[in-house]
């Protein structure tokens, strides 16, 4: 029986490295970031005011005081857009507004609600510092400096500080065109009438919305029943980066993606992981295959386990890291197999999910649970106040 952690490591093996693309600027929300994001120039690119107020020169109102405030010519207007095209000379002031460039010759911008003001004079009455109330150029972003770094996810404040710089277009990692395959006579699309020993199909819903969320391109293989040749030829028609298929991988009698897949160079073992035990992992075709059980919860774990981190590393994202935390109750494990337990996060920790452990037929109780404990293989139990390792959900 293979360890989790060494089926992690041939699944990582399978799968390609990070490909690249440019995209617009516009539609590279969520994308990774393939390359640095760097200022062309400086930001902001001149002096700009803080403040709604007055460009004056430090040196002219160094001696005012409110017993003798000194009166200052009023010459013209900065506004955004719109620049005071001269420099301001002794005795003068220009008119600014916040963001408009500081004219040559000011050092200085008094708010306008500390002095009195007509359309062409204004009245200071205490000294302004060196500096005051202006945002130096280069201030936010110096040429050539880092601005977004690569391999960020880019979220929104990441795509307005590449606009800053200019950057109409970057370069992302291709997101992975994923495909799932979905087996089992007994399956029944949701809004369906169940016949017996029938039941509602569930994995393809979250198949499709978990490679989504992880920023891959979900590719739907339908639902096959339980012929090996139709699991061949379902697969064996992917263009994708990775299958992922559920059902059918075990030992039994009606095991039809075993049956397919395995003469087709797919190789099925058991892995020491509760649930999930039973996996295929090879490639069809050239292209890497991964199969997981068919029960739901086990699909679940294994998505967070195995294929996240597979889509992660075609998109040059690292790993979230598995946080140590107190378990609240104590619960059983399966003994020689690392459980992936479904739990919930209360005060003072976690505790499980549901009472019925971490069956992998508990799908509707997966709904409540906001993330995994794992337990290691050698424990057979987990008491109250025990250190677990944990994770809330990735997708």
């Amino acid at each position: 029986m293979r360890s989790a952690a060494e089926h992690l490591a041939q699944v990582l093996a399978l799968v390609r490295e990070p490909e690249f693309e440019a995209v617009p600027l516009g539609v590279a929300l969520g994308r990774v970031l393939g390359d640095d994001v760097r200022a062309a120039g400086a930001i902001p690119p001149f002096d700009n005011s803080a403040m709604d107020g007055y460009a004056v020169r430090v040196a002219d109102v160094s001696v005012a005081s409110e017993a003798a405030p000194i009166g200052l010519e009023v010459v013209g207007e900065s506004a955004a857009g719109h620049p005071y095209a001269d420099t301001l000379g002794p005795g003068t002031a220009v008119r600014i507004m916040t963001g408009a460039p500081v004219p040559a010759g000011a050092d200085a911008v008094i708010p306008q609600e500390l002095v009195a003001a007509t359309a062409t004079s204004v009245l200071v009455d205490a000294p302004a510092a060196p500096g005051a109330h202006i945002r130096r150029r280069g201030e936010d972003a110096a040429p050539g400096s880092v601005v977004v770094p690569a391999g960020v996810e880019l979220r929104p404040r990441h795509l307005a500080a590449a606009a800053s710089c200019g950057v109409a277009q970057v370069l992302v990692t291709r997101r992975p065109r994923v495909a799932f395959l979905v087996t089992g006579d007994e399956l029944v699309a949701p809004g369906g009438t169940l016949g017996p020993g029938q039941i509602f199909e569930s994995n393809a819903m979250y198949l499709a919305a978990a490679l989504a969320s992880l920023g891959a391109e979900p590719v739907d293989l339908g639902t096959v029943g339980d012929r090996g040749e139709d699991v061949l030829a379902a697969v064996s028609g992917a263009s994708a980066d990775l299958v992922v298929t559920t059902g059918g991988a075990s030992v039994g009698d009606h095991d039809p993606v075993k049956e397919g897949l395995a003469p087709a160079g797919v190789s099925f073992l058991t892995v020491a992981i509760q649930p999930g035990k039973p996996q295929g992992l090879g490639r069809v075709g050239g292209v890497p295959v991964v199969c997981l059980p068919g029960n739901p919860v086990a699909v679940a774990a294994c998505v967070e386990v195995f294929v996240a981190p597979a889509v992660r590393a075609m998109l040059g994202l690292p790993e979230p890291a598995w946080e140590p935390t107190r378990a609240v109750e104590g619960w059983r494990c399966p003994p020689g197999r690392e459980q992936v337990m479904p739990v919930v996060f209360v005060e003072g920790g976690v505790r499980p999910a549901t009472s019925g452990g971490s069956g992998s037929h508990l799908v509707a109780r997966l709904a409540v649970a906001d993330g995994l404990a794992r337990v290691r293989a050698d424990a057979d139990a987990v008491a109250a106040g025990d250190i677990v390792a944990v994770r809330r959900f990735t997708v």
